[in-house]
């Protein structure tokens, strides 16, 4: 699916001014990232044949998706992140998207990015206007996530689960996307080394899956 492609196509089939805002903003954004850097694109992800064994010891990545919601502002584009509860068993207390695997259920990934959507923070479907994709990512727990993107206009109000849900936020789609705010990290798990891309933003610390989304983003708008 080829979220650029698709603006298009809606554009030129009649599309409500609100999503040509979008589009604007966004090339909008692009340009100020090209101005502001001489960072080169460069893959976040491996590209391998065998990355079931690289991951997970030969053991099947399990299925999964997230939403990267992108809430139209006047001040301009944010993205809605949640921070996740300090008792869950995994990525506890992490940034992350409203998201999570694909049950047997789920239709397909869409299907699930927005079924999990509206149990994290209570949004519905008929908020979200969804305008592509970006390429799979592997998380070193062993799933390959499917990030679907949609497009959110105000209003709208949230419910967060309490149990899963510490916080939701919304922070400026220009920072988190700009390739001088991410840093290259690297950390040893269960004695193997990864490198991982993190953003700060006030007292939010970016990291692992969520960011790496995020590079990816970033370089979809480099490449326009």
């Amino acid at each position: 699916m080829e979220w650029r492609t698709i603006f298009s196509d809606r554009l030129n089939n009649g599309t409500r001014l609100t999503l040509a805002e979008v589009v604007a903003r966004l090339e909008a954004t692009a340009c100020a990232i090209g101005r502001r850097s001489n960072e080169a694109a460069e893959p976040e992800y491996l590209v391998q044949e065998e990355r079931n064994e690289w991951i997970s010891g030969g053991k099947p990545l399990i299925p999964a998706a997230v939403l990267v919601p992108l809430v139209v502002r006047e001040d301009g584009l944010k993205v809605m992140l949640t921070k996740r509860t300090e008792h869950l068993n995994n990525h506890a207390g992490q940034i992350s998207f409203p998201g999570g695997r694909v049950d047997a259920s789920d239709r397909d990934a869409l299907h699930t990015a927005l079924r999990e959507t509206e149990e994290e923070v209570g949004l519905h479907a008929k908020h979200i206007e969804i305008i592509g994709e970006l390429d799979e990512y592997i998380v070193g727990t062993g799933y390959l996530v499917n990030p679907i993107i949609g497009v959110i206009e105000p209003p709208f109000e949230l419910t967060p689960h309490e149990g899963e849900v510490a916080e939701v936020f919304e922070a400026p789609l220009d920072f988190l996307i700009m390739p001088e705010n991410m840093k290259r990290c690297a950390r040893e798990f269960d004695g193997i080394k990864r490198h991982y891309f993190a953003i700060t933003w006030q007292d939010y610390f970016i990291w692992g899956a969520t960011a790496g989304m995020l590079r990816n983003l970033s370089q979809r708008l480099l490449t326009w």
